[in-house]
């Protein structure tokens, strides 16, 4: 194993956030398929666990805040010896569904402490195409097309080119004043015991360009294909694994 993401330092602690909303919250919404459902508003919690030990507990929540607008936050609670650790990563997203597909409007983000080392806090232009803020301290000023994505948006614009039939291979990340290409393919099936029950599951892993680590995503058909296991690998090793404890969708 290498060293837990969970501990006292803001660099770890930047990365749980990445790691929660854009790992996790990928996979919540990458295995859906065409014309299977809509999207809908949901809430549903994790236990992220390494070492075989619960160290943070995740809730993840979408809604609906007008016609054709959404929120979506994320928020993190230490467990055990997560505790360690003083930050509570957090973040929040407003999005636009349209007929061409999700299109961000802003994404905030910051790790629960007074510091603004690992504040976002990036809005969007659709009418100049430009994508600016903040993004831990460093200022962001960035072409806007449509596969440009932030670590919480993408989870939607999934989700709904998904649900209309499409077959998205790829999106671009916000990262920092960069993008990062995210690739997805399917892996296999399997049948998990889980709090909800025996839940039959399509596995979908994603990469990053020149990175060797890979996700795994555990999806459920019955539950709208939200996962019900996420788990990060780096060659052979597990990283961190999450487990879905709750989920309430409409």
């Amino acid at each position: 194993m290498r060293q837990c993401p969970v501990d006292c330092s803001s660099r770890r602690s930047g990365r749980l956030r990445r790691v929660l909303t854009a790992a996790l919250g990928s996979a919540l919404l990458a295995a859906a398929v065409a014309g299977a459902d809509e999207l809908k508003p949901f809430e549903a919690t994790y236990s992220w666990i390494w070492n075989g030990t619960t160290v943070a507990v995740t809730t993840l929540k979408l809604a609906k805040s007008g016609a054709d607008t959404w929120t979506y936050t994320s928020r993190s609670e230490p467990r055990g010896i997560g505790k360690l650790m003083s930050q509570r990563p957090r973040t929040g997203s407003v999005l636009r569904v349209t007929a061409a597909g999700v299109q961000a409007l802003s994404y905030q983000g910051d790790d629960g402490t007074s510091s603004n080392k690992r504040s976002i806090d990036l809005k969007y232009d659709w009418d100049k195409h430009r994508v600016t803020g903040v993004y831990e301290q460093t200022p962001v000023d960035l072409p806007l097309t449509p596969q440009v994505q932030d670590d919480s948006s993408i989870q939607v614009a999934l989700m709904v080119a998904l649900l209309r039939g499409q077959t998205p291979d790829r999106f671009e990340l916000i990262d920092k004043n960069s993008v990062r290409e995210y690739r997805y393919a399917r892996a296999g099936q399997e049948t998990l015991q889980t709090p909800l029950g025996a839940v039959p599951t399509v596995i979908y892993t994603s990469s990053k360009a020149n990175s060797p680590r890979i996700n795994s995503y555990w999806c459920a058909p019955d539950h709208g294909y939200i996962p019900v296991r996420v788990q990060q690998k780096r060659a052979n090793d597990v990283e961190w694994t999450m487990e879905i404890q709750s989920l309430k969708r409409e």
